[in-house]
């Protein structure tokens, strides 16, 4: 059982990457800490706290790795029983209204199953921020004392 699961939605590896850079960081400071890039129930129902990182794509989509986990979550309804959870989602605004549609549609999903946030859902904006792990990892960094309390 992770301290913190890391769930991943990632397309072209960008997400990806993130999550690892936040895996390191983590682990650096004595949790235990998995990545998971093709998640199952059990994954998020073992893991003490979730961390979701995820890009989005098409008209505001998930990214195909995690579309159907994320369909499983909405329909197994696995409670979570006020367990902490955090959402960074990357996007490009000029998509318009479905700017980081992934990150939106899990953070929705993390509430419906009774989750707790550690903080409101983290938007990164590729067209303000060439390399998001250097606004996820440091705001990973400050939310570990919920994630893992």
């Amino acid at each position: 059982m992770a301290d913190v699961g890391i769930f991943v939605g990632s397309v072209y590896g960008n997400a990806q990457h993130v999550a690892e850079q936040v895996e390191d960081m983590i682990a650096g400071k004595g949790h235990s800490v998995e990545v998971f890039t093709d998640p199952t129930i059990e994954d998020f129902t073992s893991s003490k706290s979730v961390l979701f990182v995820s890009s989005t794509t098409g008209q505001g989509d998930l990214p195909q790795n995690i579309e159907f986990f994320v369909m499983d979550l909405r329909d197994k309804m696995p409670l979570m029983a006020q367990k902490p959870f955090a959402v960074a989602g990357l996007g490009d605004s000029s998509y318009g209204d479905t700017f980081c549609g992934a990150g939106k549609q899990i953070f929705e999903v993390l509430l419906e199953l009774q989750g707790k946030p550690a903080a409101d859902l983290l938007i990164v904006d590729a067209m303000e921020t060439l390399e998001p792990e250097g606004d996820v990892v440091p705001w990973v960094e400050t939310l570990l004392p919920q994630l893992v309390a």
